[in-house]
C-alpha cells in the first residue's frame, strides 16, 4: 500500500527535475500541510515555521541530487525540514524548547460553518493539544509529529532521526501515554466543577 505513494512522489520529483513545473505543484500540495504542522509542532513559533517551511521547499528546488531510492520522498523532505530547523537553532545559539506562545492561534482562520460554541470548543481543544505537545520531551514530540503529521512508518522515523527502531517505538509509546494523560486530566477537572 505505501509503495504506490513512494513511487508516485519519486516519479513526480524526477519529472520536476526534467522541467515539469506541474509535478512540483503536485508534490507541494501533497506534502505542504503535514510538513508545516510538523515544523510548527517542533518549534511552536508560527513565523519561524513559515521560514523553515519555505527554506525546505527551496532546498528541494535547488538541490540537484536525487533522493536515494531506498528513502521515501517524504522522509527526505522531513529530514531537510528538520535540518533547516536545527541550523536555525544553531545559528541563533539556542535550542527552542517549544514552550513559547502559539502564534498560529492568532493566524488560524476558523471554519465559517461551526457555531460560536463549537469554535470555542475547537479553540480550547487546540490549545490543550498544543500545551500537551509542548509538555512532551523534544525527542518524543518529534517522533509523535513525524508519525502523525508525516504519517511515516517507524522504520522511516528511525532512519530520519538516526535512532534505533526500538528507541523510536519507545518514544512514540511514551509520547502517546503522556498525551492521553495530559489531555484527559483537564477534562476530568472540568467534570468535577
Amino acid at each position: 500500500m505505501t509503495q504506490v505513494p513512494q513511487e508516485d512522489d519519486a516519479a513526480l520529483l524526477r519529472r520536476y527535475r526534467r522541467g515539469e513545473a506541474a509535478a512540483f505543484s503536485q508534490l507541494y500540495e501533497r506534502h505542504r500541510l503535514g510538513l508545516f504542522r510538523f515544523i510548527l509542532g517542533l518549534c511552536g513559533d508560527h513565523g519561524l515555521s513559515e521560514e523553515v517551511f519555505q527554506e525546505t521547499w527551496l532546498s528541494v528546488i535547488r538541490t540537484l541530487s536525487e533522493q536515494r531510492d531506498s528513502v521515501l520522498f517524504k522522509t527526505w523532505l522531513y529530514q531537510i525540514a528538520r535540518n533547516r530547523l536545527i541550523d536555525h537553532w544553531r545559528k541563533n545559539a539556542r535550542h527552542h524548547s517549544g514552550h513559547s506562545e502559539y502564534d498560529e492561534q492568532q493566524h488560524a482562520q476558523p471554519d465559517p460553518q461551526p457555531s460560536p460554541e463549537q469554535q470555542l470548543r475547537l479553540s480550547q481543544d487546540q490549545q490543550r493539544l498544543q500545551a500537551a505537545l509542548a509538555d512532551l520531551p523534544p525527542e518524543q514530540r518529534e517522533v509523535f509529529l513525524l508519525r502523525t503529521h508525516a504519517e511515516l512508518e517507524l522504520s522511516d522515523i528511525a532512519e530520519l532521526t538516526q535512532q534505533p527502531a526500538e528507541t523510536v517505538k519507545s518514544r512514540l509509546r511514551y509520547a502517546m501515554q503522556k498525551l492521553r494523560r495530559l489531555l484527559a486530566e483537564p477534562a476530568a477537572e472540568e467534570l468535577s466543577l
